[in-house]
């Protein structure tokens, strides 16, 4: 098992699989760019795991509030539908909170949308606390 952020283009493009089951309205041929304009412009990192093929993809990024300091949220958390319940989330999990503390953060942060009962489950399963409401307004 090996786990890692995806560098190059070719690395990025083989997480779409994966990726695309959680963000289905992605395109293939937009993504390596999407994720290279995200990497750029905030600091997006888009991460893998392989077994030996790739079995669970996350997306974080390092923020900082003026309550709390430094964080890394993540973004994007899916395993392959077929690969779920094999530890693969737990690892990338253990892989962001390492991370975090390697980049001197506090905490490590995420946003699930609120049809997302079973996602939720596991995350509190695995320490993680339900600590606030999240709102949004579209904008035309």
């Amino acid at each position: 098992m090996h786990i890692a952020i995806a560098e190059t283009d070719q690395d990025i493009a083989d997480c779409f699989p994966v990726m695309s089951q959680l963000r289905p309205q992605l395109e293939r041929d937009n993504f390596v760019a999407q994720v290279r304009a995200l990497m750029c412009e905030h600091g997006y990192r888009l991460v893998s795991l392989k077994d030996p093929q790739i079995k669970s993809v996350m997306g974080i990024r390092i923020g900082a509030w003026l309550h709390r300091g430094k964080y890394v949220e993540i973004e994007e958390l899916v395993t392959c539908q077929d690969q779920r319940s094999q530890g693969y989330g737990v690892q990338m999990l253990n892989w962001a909170k390492a991370y975090a503390k390697a980049n001197g953060c506090s905490q490590v942060r995420l946003v699930s949308g609120v049809a997302r009962e079973r996602a939720h489950q596991f995350y509190q399963q695995h320490g993680m606390t339900f600590e606030a409401k999240y709102f949004s307004i579209d904008i035309d």
